[in-house]
């Protein structure tokens, strides 16, 4: 048995619930550049079977607009939405989901790593846990590793190759938290154990080789429920339960 020395985390849907800002910026840039392009929730949550937002913008136009995405400048119209994104956020557009700071504080404290693998731009990370954490909370993280970072995005493993690899411990070493079918994926193939915390856009998704799969990673207060019969209700997903079903993997 391996013990546990490191958690990584996903970031969008994750740590927060970043899915409907992001939407939101991206519509904010769509309607500034009058493309007449407007994604509602319906659209984004079909969209984000595409990881990465440059990814999403060209599906978008290939798949439901019957144009050639080499008609935009995709990489300076994402730039526009991240940086939109990342003034929403910092404006306090999001909060952590519940039990993300405490299992981050009870990691810390046990000497156990933690760590980021995303598809998301390493700018979004940081505003997020600048503003949620504090600044000085980025220096904690042994690695944040992003989508920009690495050669394929989710469900490839390469972001999770790459946080291993950084941190210099083997796959069964850490175990993963996720909230989709994608980033699952991506865990798995990476030789990563993994939990699933689901969120609003994520919840029918299937997630076959999940270690757990909750709706929230629950306070002492407030146990994360059982998502769609998945797992018993009550589960506070603290870290002794993560080096419980770890161990158990």
């Amino acid at each position: 048995m391996m013990a546990l020395e490191a958690i990584i985390f996903d970031v969008d849907g994750t740590l927060a619930d970043t899915e409907e800002v992001h939407r939101r910026a991206f519509n904010d840039v769509f309607a500034a550049r009058r493309l007449g392009w407007k994604w509602t929730r319906e659209d984004y949550t079909k969209l984000l079977d595409v990881t990465g937002g440059k990814e999403r913008i060209a599906r978008f136009m290939r798949d439901w607009l019957w144009r050639d995405p080499a008609e935009i400048d995709i990489q300076a119209l994402h730039r526009e939405k991240t940086e939109r994104y990342v003034e929403l956020v910092a404006g306090g557009a999001l909060s952590l989901r519940p039990g993300v700071a405490r299992l981050i504080d009870e990691a810390l404290a046990a000497g156990v790593k933690i760590a980021i693998a995303t598809t998301t731009s390493l700018e979004n990370v940081e505003v997020l846990i600048a503003r949620a954490l504090g600044k000085a909370m980025l220096a904690e993280f042994a690695v944040i590793s992003a989508g920009d970072m690495v050669e394929r995005k989710k469900p490839a493993p390469d972001v999770y190759e790459h946080a291993l690899a950084a941190m210099r411990i083997p796959a069964a070493a850490a175990i993963a938290i996720e909230d989709s079918a994608n980033g699952l994926r991506s865990a798995l193939a990476a030789g990563v154990p993994c939990i699933i915390t689901t969120n609003p856009y994520t919840e029918d998704q299937e997630f076959a080789g999940a270690l757990a799969v909750l709706d929230s990673l629950g306070e002492a207060d407030k146990p994360a429920a059982a998502s769609a019969g998945r797992m018993p209700p009550g589960v506070v997903a603290n870290l002794a339960y993560l080096r419980s079903i770890h161990a158990a993997a």
